[in-house]
């Protein structure tokens, strides 16, 4: 891959931005978080949508056209907008939207970019260059950009360096997920089987899911998040994140790809273990 320096002027720019957007638009979305009058939209695959959902998104958007005109764009909400520099900025303004709406603390919003190389245009050309995760409601967030290290911080506290833990098994390992159900709904059988044998093979698991999971596994408080299903916009944040954690982000088959349309995210240590259950299946 021709990548440029975590420490160019490019990419630090880009970065501080993404932090600040995102941390501006979780914001907006505290502003209707626990509304009794919430008005829930479904869209058009069923899934839930909220007008802070969609305010946060369009704030997002205006403070990326405003500040890197020439970058392109795409949100869950409002779609692709096409830019003409190397690099696309990918939003989910609220990943969790069902936790939101039901008043659980754990959604987050995420802002990632992406960088092309020069005169490449395939999909697999394209690859998460800065991630950023954060927690309105917890008031945690945690960031990088690819060769920067990974950072982490809670509420007005300063940023400070974070990594995955040293759990080396399986069986003193927490493992995460968003929906067990949805491991037979979005894939197979096969899937949630070797979902529930994962879990046995756990000391503990929990649904503290969608991207929080990831935030849990990046700051060391979890050793393993699984999905089975993921758009762009809930994965480009993510790899960025856990990898300069020092964990690991593949899809279920282990390649790092942030296009497959599933994740594993471990510590490391524990990866290849996690990827005997779900490789296959």
């Amino acid at each position: 891959m021709n990548s440029i320096p975590a420490n160019s002027a490019e990419v630090t720019h880009r970065l501080a931005t993404a932090v600040a957007i995102a941390m501006e638009a979780g914001e907006e979305t505290l502003k209707l978080f626990r509304n009794k009058d919430l008005k829930v939209d479904r869209k058009q695959d069923s899934s839930p949508v909220t007008a802070a959902d969609r305010a946060s998104e369009t704030l997002l958007r205006e403070r990326i056209a405003a500040a890197f005109p020439d970058d392109g764009i795409l949100g869950e909400e409002f779609g692709e907008t096409a830019g003409t520099s190397p690099f696309r900025w990918i939003l989910d303004p609220i990943d969790g939207t069902k936790s939101f709406i039901h008043g659980a603390p754990l959604y987050t919003t995420l802002v990632a970019v992406t960088y092309t190389p020069p005169h490449e245009s395939d999909t697999e050309s394209e690859q998460p260059l800065i991630g950023v995760i954060h927690s309105p409601a917890t008031r945690e967030t945690v960031y990088a950009a690819t060769g920067g290290g990974c950072w982490y911080r809670t509420g007005d506290s300063p940023p400070t360096k974070t990594q995955v833990s040293e759990t080396e098994q399986l069986s003193d390992s927490l493992l995460l997920t968003t929906d067990v159900a949805a491991m037979a709904r979005e894939r197979n059988p096969a899937a949630l089987d070797a979902y529930l044998e994962l879990m046995h093979a756990c000391r503990l698991s929990r649904t503290w899911g969608d991207a929080y999971g990831y935030l849990m596994v990046a700051t060391g408080r979890a050793e393993v998040m699984i999905d089975p299903k993921l758009s762009l916009w809930d994965a480009a944040a993510l790899k960025p994140v856990i990898e300069e954690a020092g964990g690991v982000y593949t899809d279920w088959q282990g390649e790092p790809s942030i296009h497959s349309g599933d994740a594993v995210a471990t510590n490391r240590r524990v990866s290849e273990q996690v990827l005997g259950f779900t490789r296959g299946k």
